[in-house]
């Protein structure tokens, strides 16, 4: 079957706020993609790398997919995860998503895989069975042309900035690399990423601060030194180009502990004695000093937790970390925060995003939240809710108590590098989409619309992360 992709897609039924709709998207399709929060890796930009093949490229990197293939009894192995697939078997693999198309009916992987068939390779095929290899064959002549390698891509894609996701401990040299190039104009920054230094009962915890304290030059041998280390790892991400930290752990708890008893704890932590619950109990301390340490270097920081990591032990066991088998939990948000916005919620110099992906706290808790401390942001859907109809609750959810200037921007959240021009491309659709309705009801201005959606494009992410 034929592939298209209908002009008006995403937007309301109504013809009357249809036509709204399209022209305040017209007004915002073309500007430039802000994109403060992802993973794609710096080396493939400061190598220019080659993409090998449709499978590493489309299939790999993009847990969205290769879970709900694995939902469908495919083995993730069989789709190049954390294993080399040769020429044979990333044929095989793409075979097996266009065998299983139906399956992504209905979702924003549907979306877009499809927005990058038509708009970046030029194919108009429905994935299938009897499809598969002449699509594989069309992307894969589309691979071998200079121009599809990820500096000419990023400047295709209207891609102006772009923030990756980093180890504190990373020496930062394909950064460096990139920012010392002058011939490539867009801006590609790391983001300081310290959750496995924030997480002491984790036997993963002792040799990471040990590796701190060599990075840094710094003994992390008591509380005192792991909190200069700390502060010397975001100056030097500062240095080159960091604008936020990332922070994701269980809940929000943000208590504050007595010095002594955080020099305790941290020397139990050290020994290799803590329990699972003064383990908690620290990093919520130590979340509370990243805070304190983001209200003096002015890095924006974003808080994204309830997520049971690696909710299947055997999936842990055979291929690692970070494949898709991560799951959503609740979480409590206004009582946990409480004691970090008592003490930094009104600070000039701090900017607070929270994420969830537990949709219940958005009206009752982070939007009344944001309504009142001027450091906190609600950051959009994001994860397993960067959905079309996820954003449509969202927006509605959280205007009528904060409105849209306390919101942080699109966050795309992806290694999946050719998905970011149609994750980026759904959301204004999506926000034009809200806007008309409330044009439409007389509740809005369209001159204000217009203002409103070029806002939430670039203007918001900008400031929120003073790009």
């Amino acid at each position: 079957m034929s592939l298209e992709l209908h002009p008006d897609r995403l937007f309301p039924a109504d013809p009357t706020v249809r036509d709204i709709a399209r022209e305040l998207y017209d007004s915002v399709s073309t500007l430039p993609i802000i994109s403060p929060h992802g993973h794609v890796p710096p080396q493939w930009i400061a190598d220019d790398v080659a993409f090998e093949d449709p499978t590493s490229l489309l299939i790999t990197p993009d847990h969205y997919i290769t879970r709900l293939l694995h939902a469908s009894g495919v083995d993730l192995a069989d789709l190049g995860v954390r294993t080399h697939l040769d020429a044979d078997a990333a044929r095989r693999a793409f075979r097996l998503l266009c065998e299983h198309w139906p399956v992504f009916r209905g979702t924003p992987m549907r979306y877009w895989f499809e927005s990058q068939l038509v708009e970046v390779f030029g194919a108009y095929l429905e994935p299938s069975a009897t499809s598969a290899d002449a699509l594989y064959d069309r992307i894969s002549s589309w691979i071998e042309a200079p121009t599809s390698r990820p500096r000419a891509l990023m400047q295709q894609f209207g891609i102006e900035f772009l923030a990756t996701t980093d180890d504190p401990c990373d020496d930062l040299a394909h950064h460096a690399r990139i920012a010392g190039d002058e011939s490539f104009t867009p801006r590609v920054v790391p983001t300081f990423r310290p959750d496995v230094y924030l997480e002491p009962a984790r036997s993963t915890w002792v040799p990471a601060v040990d590796r701190l304290a060599e990075v840094s030059g710094i003994d992390t041998g008591d509380y005192a030194g792991w909190v200069a280390a700390m502060e010397d790892r975001r100056a030097y991400f500062r240095e080159h180009g960091a604008v936020s930290t990332d922070h994701s752990h269980r809940d929000l708890g943000t208590q504050r502990l007595p010095a002594a008893e955080a020099e305790t704890l941290y020397a139990e932590a050290r020994a290799g004695r803590i329990s699972v619950t003064d383990g908690d109990r620290l990093r919520r301390h130590m979340v509370d000093e990243m805070a304190r340490m983001a209200t003096e270097d002015g890095l924006t920081m974003t808080l994204h937790p309830a997520v049971h990591r690696n909710h299947h032990g055997p999936t842990l066991e055979r291929f690692g970390a970070d494949v898709g088998a991560d799951i959503p939990i609740g979480v409590e948000v206004t009582q946990a925060l409480a004691p970090l916005l008592g003490r930094y919620g009104t600070h000039p110099n701090l900017t607070l995003v929270v994420f969830t992906i537990d949709e219940t706290v958005y009206s009752r808790e982070l939007a009344p939240l944001a309504g009142f401390y001027p450091a906190l942001r609600i950051g959009v859907p994001w994860w397993f809710i960067d959905a079309p109809d996820a954003i449509r609750r969202f927006r509605a959810a959280v205007s009528e108590t904060a409105g849209f200037t306390r919101t942080s921007g699109f966050i795309d959240d992806t290694r999946a590098f050719l998905s970011i021009p149609a994750r980026h491309d759904m959301s204004r659709r999506l926000d034009c989409a809200h806007l008309a309705e409330l044009v439409a009801q007389h509740r809005l201005g369209l001159d204000e619309a217009a203002e409103t959606a070029r806002y939430l494009v670039v203007d918001q992410p900008r400031q929120v992360f003073g790009i």
